[in-house]
């Protein structure tokens, strides 16, 4: 029984940190974070020209994307 509250434990720490290194990269370079949560299609199209046109609706899109 201790061990499986370990390895839930171990599991939720993965995903929170996984969470946070997405929100990361949503930030710093937010084509990136789409490409890797979306793929190659209209959402990495539409955040590129934002983060070309300027970088902060790139970020807000990338965030609202990774985080709806």
């Amino acid at each position: 029984m201790l061990s499986l509250g370990l390895q839930e434990t171990h599991t939720q720490r993965e995903t929170a940190m996984s969470k946070l290194i997405q929100i990361l990269l949503a930030i710093f370079l937010p084509p990136v974070s789409v490409f890797l949560s979306k793929g190659i299609g209209m959402d990495l199209v539409i955040n590129i020209i934002l983060t070309v046109l300027f970088v902060l609706p790139g970020t807000v899109h990338a965030l609202w994307l990774l985080l709806k």
